[in-house]
């Protein structure tokens, strides 16, 4: 029947959002968002770099930082993937990865308790 309100399907990972998190942790704002969203990634990694090291006098000496962009960039996609999708399974495919690989980075990068993290620290 065309004329019933057809039932969406919500699972899991509706409730997940990034944006939503740092709103509500008072880090993040609408307008920090839009000014954020006229910059490019590399631009905003440089920028993070750069006020990061302010304090030290711009010397990140002894960090690797090349070695751990990798980890960085997957845990920020990881996140990511499972903010912008419902289930894990829709997750596993936009990240284009095997149940076994995205179960073992799961495990890895924890993404479901970033986001139930700051839920905890309220009760």
């Amino acid at each position: 029947m065309s004329w019933k309100r057809k039932r969406t399907y919500s699972g899991k990972n509706d409730h997940y959002s990034i944006s939503k998190k740092l709103r509500k942790e008072l880090k993040s704002s609408e307008e920090f968002e839009t000014m954020l969203a006229n910059l490019s990634l590399e631009e905003i990694v440089a920028l993070k770099l750069e006020i990061s090291t302010k304090p030290v006098n711009k010397r990140l000496y002894g960090i690797p930082i090349w070695n751990s962009l990798t980890d960085i960039v997957r845990d920020a996609a990881f996140k990511y993937a499972y903010s912008a999708t419902r289930t894990t399974a829709d997750a596993m495919r936009m990240l284009g990865l095997k149940e076994n690989e995205f179960f073992r980075l799961k495990s890895i990068y924890d993404p479901v308790s970033y986001f139930t993290e700051s839920d905890k620290k309220e009760i």
